[in-house]
């Protein structure tokens, strides 16, 4: 197919660091151009990566008529402003979670693509990953039984009160910037919304941000549980639980793109000193590639987004639920 013609809206680290890197690696995906505030930096960044056109405003790339689809890696007080302009300037959109720093923000965001003709997806990179492709078979296989529960860990420390994430205006604390991965997983295995919410919070006095969170999502007698934070030690882990057997994935969400990863399946044996540890390798593959390949495929074919803006905008209304039972 005819590569997909790409801008990205802002020289974040992400976009530069994983990314556009990953997006060079497709035939089916060519990096035209990338904004930034300022034009030495745009250009700077151009440079160093091999993008043919820069920018010294967002407004700029996005009247840029051969851009058809944009990558918004911005902070997440900025997503629905730049994605509805974006929409509106009739590009396509894939926009970093949380899509908005509120469910109502995000439904604006959706009625602004469908209104423009335009794809909207929110960068779940990790969903389309082989390693949960195969999570997932496993769970609808039955391989662990019925699946009663699911647990979620994931932290970093960061206590720098410059960053983007300690800052609450910009859409800072733990909930936003990885909770939301746990919600999204929770809500991926159950294959439903949480009919109930119980949660806890600790915010920092310096940010005012939660740089601890912890909650357990009742799906119907089916519990998920969760706890994130931005001030413990670097961890991440899924631990999906069935009536015959458990599923241990490691490294669930930021998944390197250049190593193998794995899935232990525990079941029988002698627990918990002796069980029986099965492992599943899945070979290396880079999500932001998947990620932006699945989407350029979508907009050349026609077909829907991988993931429906919708998910984007159920998840958000669930950290909502999480917020409001902290504060019961």
């Amino acid at each position: 197919m005819e590569p997909v013609r790409w801008g990205v809206l802002s020289t974040a680290n992400i976009a530069t660091r994983d990314v556009i890197p990953a997006m060079k690696k497709s035939n089916r995906i060519s990096v035209e151009a990338i904004a930034s505030r300022s034009v030495e930096r745009a250009d700077s960044v151009a440079a160093e990566l091999g993008i043919p056109r820069s920018f010294g405003s967002y407004e700029e790339l996005l009247s840029d008529p051969r851009i058809e689809a944009v990558y918004v890696p911005l902070p997440n007080h900025l997503h629905m402003e730049w994605a509805i302009a974006a929409a509106e300037a009739g590009k396509h959109v894939l926009c970093e979670k949380p899509l908005a720093m509120t469910a109502a923000d995000a439904r604006s965001m959706v009625a602004a693509a469908q209104d423009a003709g335009v794809l909207l997806m929110e960068a779940f990179m990790y969903k389309l990953h082989p390693l949960w492709v195969e999570t997932m078979r496993m769970v609808h296989g039955g391989v662990i039984g019925e699946v009663r529960a699911v647990h979620t860990a994931f932290s970093y420390f960061n206590d720098d009160p410059a960053d983007i994430r300690n800052i609450v205006s910009a859409g800072g604390g733990a909930l936003y910037d990885i909770g939301c991965y746990a919600v999204s997983v929770a809500r991926l295995v159950f294959g439903a919304e949480p009919d109930r919410v119980v949660a806890a919070l600790r915010r920092d006095e310096r940010f005012g941000t939660d740089v601890l969170a912890s909650a357990v999502l009742d799906f119907d007698g089916r519990h998920a549980s969760l706890v994130c934070s931005t001030q413990m030690e670097s961890d991440q882990r899924v631990d999906i639980y069935g009536t015959e057997g458990r599923l241990v994935v490691e490294i669930p969400f930021n998944i390197p793109p250049e190593i193998p990863t794995r899935i232990l399946h525990v079941a029988g044996g002698s627990p918990p000193v002796a069980p029986n540890v099965t492992v599943h390798q899945v070979g290396a593959a880079d999500p932001y590639t998947i990620e932006t390949e699945a989407f350029s495929l979508a907009i050349r074919s026609g077909d829907p987004v991988p993931t429906d803006p919708a998910d984007a905008v159920a998840n958000l209304e669930v950290i909502e639920s999480i917020f409001a039972a902290a504060r019961a």
